[in-house]
C-alpha cells in the first residue's frame, strides 16, 4: 500500500478505535438530537447490511483474492484522482488558497505524469493529498449535521453532507470523460474498491460493537468533525458542529 493508503487506512483505524473507546455510549437524548430519523435509519442501515453481506462483500473479498495490492493500488490511485477536482473545488469555497493551487497542481501532475492517476507522481514531491468536500465546507461555513442519515445503497450520512453525492458527481472528470457502456463497469469496480479499503475497519466492528448501527453512526460523525476541523476538533464543545 502507498503513502497515502496508509494514512487512510491509519486514520480509520484510529476513528474505530475511538468509538470502541467510547463504548459507543449514547443516552435517549443525545440520540434524539443528532439523530431524530433513527428508526428510519435503523431499517435503512438492516437494508444495507444484507446487501453488503449477500454482495458487496463476497465481490470485494474475491477481488482482493484475485487482484495484487500493487494493482489494487494503481486502481485506487485511478478513481481517487479522478474525483480530485472536487477536492480542489471544495479548498478554493473554504477559503485555502495556498492548499487550492497545490491541489490543482497534483491533480494536473497526476492526470498527466501519473497516467491519468495510476501513478502518484505528486506526492513523491511533496504534493500529499487532501481530503475535503461540500459537506465539510458547510461545516467549516458553520452549518452543524442536521440530522444523521443512513441511505440506502449509499450508508452513512447526514443531511449537511448529502449534498456532495450530487457535486462530487459533477465534478468527477470520469463523468466527462467516458460514455454510458464504459462508466457502468467503472462505477461498480470503484464501489468494490470502496468495500475492499474498509474491510478492516467492518471486521473490528462486527466483533467489537455490542450495536452495530450506533458504532457505525457515531464512528462517522467523529470522521467528519475530524476533518472539517482538520484533524484538530476543539476539546470542548466538539459535538457542537455536528448536531446543530
Amino acid at each position: 500500500m502507498n503513502g497515502s493508503g496508509n494514512r487512510r487506512a491509519a486514520r480509520v483505524l484510529l476513528i474505530v478505535l475511538a468509538v470502541l473507546a467510547s463504548g459507543c455510549a449514547t443516552t435517549q437524548e443525545a440520540s434524539r438530537s443528532h439523530d431524530p430519523l433513527e428508526p428510519a435509519n435503523r431499517e435503512f442501515y438492516a437494508f444495507n447490511q444484507v446487501l453488503d453481506r449477500n454482495i458487496l462483500k463476497p465481490v470485494a473479498d474475491a477481488y482482493v483474492r484475485a487482484t495484487p495490492e500493487g494493482v489494487r493500488n494503481r486502481v485506487r490511485n485511478f478513481f481517487d484522482n479522478a474525483a480530485y477536482p472536487n477536492v480542489v473545488a471544495n479548498d478554493f469555497l473554504q477559503g485555502k488558497i495556498d492548499q487550492t493551487l497545490a491541489d490543482a497542481i497534483r491533480f494536473a501532475l497526476n492526470s498527466s505524469l501519473g497516467v491519468l492517476g495510476i501513478f502518484d507522481v505528486a506526492s513523491s514531491i511533496g504534493l500529499n493529498a487532501h481530503d475535503e468536500d461540500l459537506g465539510q465546507t458547510f461545516g467549516v461555513w458553520g452549518s452543524g449535521e442536521i440530522a444523521y442519515l443512513d441511505i440506502p445503497f449509499i450508508g452513512p450520512n447526514s443531511v449537511r453532507d448529502a449534498p456532495d453525492l450530487y457535486t462530487s458527481t459533477l465534478t468527477n472528470a470520469l463523468y466527462y470523460l467516458v460514455s454510458f457502456p464504459i462508466s457502468v463497469p467503472l462505477s461498480a469496480l470503484n464501489i468494490v474498491d470502496k468495500r475492499a479499503r474498509l474491510s478492516t475497519a467492518i471486521k473490528i466492528r462486527e466483533q467489537a460493537a455490542l450495536d452495530p448501527y450506533v458504532f457505525t453512526r457515531e464512528a462517522y460523525r467523529q470522521r467528519r468533525t475530524n476533518l472539517i476541523y482538520d484533524g484538530n476538533p476543539p476539546l470542548e464543545g466538539f459535538e457542537d458542529v455536528e448536531t446543530n
